[in-house]
């Protein structure tokens, strides 16, 4: 069965960084369209970025040039890289295989 499961949130200073990491169990990672989420409270649950199998990326306008997705097919393991996070960072980030298989989420605070 195929499972997502995130770590690597927690508290962040403004203009600090941090890199969430989503393991995903069973077989056939690297055939999989991978995705990040974000629902920050009182807000739907928004894309935050994706990658597909070849490793083509994509970004919402709003962390285009602070967040890096990357994928190890090797190790079935995702990444987000976040520099320069800001307190409109702050959410629960998701991990997702489209179009239905969820991670339980990590938090990411940004504060001072």
């Amino acid at each position: 069965q195929v499972q997502p499961v995130e770590s690597g949130g927690g508290l962040v200073q403004p203009g600090g960084s941090a890199r969430l990491s989503c393991v995903v169990s069973g077989r056939y990672f690297s055939l999989f369209m991978m995705a990040w989420y974000r629902q920050a409270p009182g807000k739907k649950r928004e894309l935050v970025a994706g990658i597909n199998p070849s490793g083509s990326t994509s970004y919402r306008d709003s962390v285009k040039g602070r967040f890096t997705i990357s994928r190890d097919n090797a190790t079935n393991t995702m990444y987000l890289q976040m520099n320069n996070l800001k307190a409109e960072d702050t959410a629960i980030y998701y991990c997702n295989i489209p179009p239905d298989i969820w991670g339980q989420g990590t938090q990411v605070t940004v504060s001072s």
